[in-house]
């Protein structure tokens, strides 16, 4: 009895020694963690209340996500099939041209937290290519986060057509 005890007690502590160098037992690192990066756009849709989707920014459109260590983030989205400006000067649009490039693009840039618990990220905009968004707070909820993809949604106000928005992102390596 006591030479099992000692064989049992030993093997636990072998265990105990191997198990976190393998990380068998190894904690989920914090979503702040896992965001850090640059993301590419994948997806930019806006969903009606039917549940029909539409790309907020046209078919294939272009986009960055980088989130920083400490807490600092920057997005930009643009429509793919933007028309060139004839003058070749963002000074000397024309009104319609200028209408495109506004409607087809947003960027924003500012400060971001995590809660873990109920998936959500909060940013705080500092800037934006909209004026209406600075100094701002949204919450964007946390869909799927994997090593590769990041999805979320966010509810979307100010248009009754819509519901919500929905994003997804690829994580560039």
């Amino acid at each position: 009895m006591y030479r099992s005890s000692i064989l049992s007690l030993s093997a636990m502590m072998t265990l105990a020694l191997v198990l976190p160098q393998t990380g068998a037992v190894a904690q989920p690192k914090p979503l702040k963690d896992q965001l850090v990066g640059t993301w590419a756009l994948l997806l930019a849709d806006d969903v009606k209340a039917d549940g029909t989707q539409a790309g907020a920014f046209g078919p294939n459109p272009l986009g960055q996500l980088i989130f920083t260590s400490d807490g600092h983030y920057s997005l930009q989205i643009a429509r793919s099939n933007m028309p060139k400006f004839a003058a070749n000067s963002r000074q000397k649009g024309t009104p319609e041209e200028n209408k495109a490039a506004v409607q087809g693009s947003v960027s924003y840039f500012g400060t971001y937290t995590v809660d873990d618990a109920t998936k959500a990220l909060n940013i705080r905009v500092e800037g934006s290519s909209y004026p209406n968004l600075d100094d701002t707070r949204q919450k964007r909820q946390i869909t799927s986060l994997t090593d590769d993809t990041l999805t979320w949604s966010n509810p979307i106000t100010g248009n009754p057509a819509l519901v919500r928005a929905e994003f997804a992102w690829k994580k560039v390596k």
